[in-house]
């Protein structure tokens, strides 16, 4: 009986130090499938949607949100270069599964959807353009329990804290880079 008490303690132990569920609930966020028909998970973003090529926005498609989710949004970072901000969309509808190649101007976005700055201080996407070497660029839809309140002067900063305790599901697709 000690024997088989000690192998359960064992077991439960390797369980929580391998990352296994816990029984307490804990905050964490549901995962989203995010994906691109231009690449893969961390393959080659193609020239085209970069500063080399004809510099368009990435198509993405991603599956159903949480159904409390009240909106969504998008950060493409490049975290090689300080995470550098390629593309922030918020308020996007929940309805929307997909986004595609070469969105046009921030006032088209879908449904009230908004643009926020990026590094170069544009409401829009802009493409990856690391000046040596071979860059990562991380892109993450969240799916959030309400409307941003932002503007399109917000960056990044704000866009994080403004979303700080609302993100109830979250996907991440990521890609590479090199001129």
């Amino acid at each position: 009986m000690k024997i088989r008490y000690l192998a359960l303690c064992l077991l439960a132990a390797l369980l929580v130090s391998c990352g296994a569920p816990s029984a307490s609930p804990t905050p964490a966020a549901a995962r989203l499938a995010l994906t691109s028909p231009a690449f893969g998970e961390a393959q080659a973003i193609p020239a085209v949607y970069t500063c080399r090529g004809q510099n368009i926005s990435l198509p993405l498609a991603w599956d159903a949100p949480p159904p409390a989710a009240k909106s969504l949004a998008l950060l493409m970072l490049d975290p090689d270069a300080n995470n550098f901000v390629h593309w922030l969309l918020f308020n996007l509808p929940v309805s929307a599964r997909s986004l595609p190649e070469a969105l046009p101007a921030q006032a088209r976005y879908p449904d009230g959807a908004q643009a926020g700055l990026n590094s170069w201080g544009k409401n829009a996407y802009g493409g990856p353009c690391p000046p040596t070497g071979v860059h990562h660029y991380v892109i993450t839809l969240y799916a959030l329990d309400q409307t941003l309140a932002l503007t399109e002067q917000a960056g990044a900063a704000d866009f994080l804290k403004a979303i700080e305790g609302h993100v109830l599901a979250e996907g991440q697709l990521s890609g590479t880079y090199q001129k």
